[in-house]
């Protein structure tokens, strides 16, 4: 069974860099490569990666790339 998400955290590497307040999508695909427990990706497309929002926010919280109450921002579709 699927997990249900929402559009709005759908993300791809610009998304979690702008949301995570890093300048560089690159930051995010160093990220994958180096980071055994950076979120894996819940789709492939040819124009990259989509990730859950909520699992990268996570791992970001934990691995102190963000803080808490930086989460609270709204993302609309």
């Amino acid at each position: 069974m699927y997990e249900k998400v929402s559009p709005s955290d759908l993300v791809g590497t610009h998304e979690i860099a702008e949301r995570i307040g890093r300048a560089f999508p690159s930051i995010v695909r160093a990220w994958k490569r180096r980071h055994k427990d950076f979120p894996k990706p819940i789709a492939t497309l040819s124009m990259g990666n989509i990730w859950n929002w909520k699992e990268v926010e996570d791992w970001a919280i934990t691995t102190k790339r963000l803080k808490k109450d930086e989460t609270s921002l709204s993302y609309d579709v």
